[in-house]
């Protein structure tokens, strides 16, 4: 197999000890070896760390770091993207899990299309890791669609540090994965995406996913502090420009999992 360079996952973790194990054996299982997992802990109350720990002892690809004080995903992202020693940067979080050939087909994809964003088309699953839906990603993703609507998944992002700088989070606790392919898509950088799913997103009850209504608030300050929009223009560019695509997305998607 071809060596493309080495990859940082960055993994953010906060009481996930029921699937931490999971993700990082998802990671393991990669056919793609030029790896190193990240994990930062945002200081669990449960046995995150204590598990990460175990995996870490067995194989020095795996580093974690436990943090004093609990500052959000944004923040532990950032402490592990600092770290960061690998040519490409990736993202998992703490309760996703990843097809055994995501790095091999994401990376080799890139080299043939001589990309520097890559992302893909994922599986929903819930707390008992059963399957219940597909997100089929487009083929390209651009500054100005993706100001419109997040059409990518941030569990499926790969980027290339020698073609796009590495980039830190902005420190905001929700949506700042948003906001962050923003920052780096702003400067003209195109992301291509691979129909085929190469990854399982986790939704469980208590998700924030669910909560369409308590993301506005959220999207309206993305519009504001990452693009430095006017509270009117933030209002304006969500109500007619995010909720019209993010409205013909939910149709395009529960067609497409109507025959799942």
């Amino acid at each position: 197999m071809q060596n493309y360079g080495k990859v940082s996952i960055i993994t953010p973790t906060y009481n996930c000890s029921r699937y931490i194990g999971e993700t990082i054996e998802g990671v393991l299982a990669q056919t793609y070896h030029d790896w190193e997992l990240l994990i930062t802990d945002d200081l669990s109350t449960d046995d995150t760390v204590k598990i990460v720990q175990s995996y870490a002892e067995k194989d020095d690809r795996i580093k974690l770091l436990a943090m004093d004080e609990n500052k959000g995903a944004g923040f532990a992202r950032n402490k592990s993207i600092e770290r960061a020693t690998g040519r490409y940067i990736a993202f998992c979080d703490g309760d996703d899990v990843w097809m055994p050939h995501k790095l091999e087909k994401q990376l080799e994809y890139m080299q043939e299309n001589n990309a520097v964003l890559c992302h893909s088309s994922y599986l929903k699953f819930d707390e008992n890791s059963k399957v219940f839906g597909i997100v089929v990603c487009h083929k390209k993703e651009t500054f100005d669609t993706m100001k419109y609507d997040d059409g990518m998944g941030f569990l499926t992002v790969i980027y290339d540090t020698q073609k796009l700088p590495k980039q830190l989070m902005p420190l905001m606790r929700k949506r700042q994965d948003w906001a962050y392919k923003l920052i780096m898509m702003r400067d003209g950088a195109v992301s291509y995406g691979m129909i085929e799913p190469l990854a399982y997103y986790r939704i469980g009850q208590a998700s924030l996913s669910k909560n369409k209504v308590g993301l506005v608030k959220y999207n309206i300050n993305v519009y504001k502090e990452t693009l430095g929009y006017s509270t009117i223009r933030a209002y304006l560019t969500f109500a007619f420009g995010f909720m019209p695509k993010h409205l013909l997305k939910l149709l395009r998607l529960k067609i497409i999992n109507a025959h799942f």
